[in-house]
């Protein structure tokens, strides 16, 4: 069975043991509109990368009208 992007890429706490590895973050950041943000996150999720719920809210930047959204995922390094 293959696997999804979602478990390719697994949360924090997930917890797959493999030889000579470690995970280490990665911090994705979008910058944008709301409305750019939201139907980017919304984007990944349909192309199965990253759960809605994985991304922080929107939160407002020193920018006028721009906000920025992140998501921390823990890769696997070999």
């Amino acid at each position: 069975m293959t696997q999804s992007k979602l478990e390719q890429y697994p949360n924090e706490d997930s917890t797959t043991p493999t030889c000579n590895s470690h995970r280490e973050p990665i911090k994705h950041i979008l910058m944008g509109s709301a409305k750019a943000v939201t139907n980017t996150i919304h984007h990944l999720q349909m192309n199965g990368y990253a759960s809605v719920g994985d991304w922080s809210p929107l939160l407002p930047t020193a920018n006028p009208d721009e906000v920025m959204s992140i998501l921390i995922r823990q890769i696997l390094m070999q």
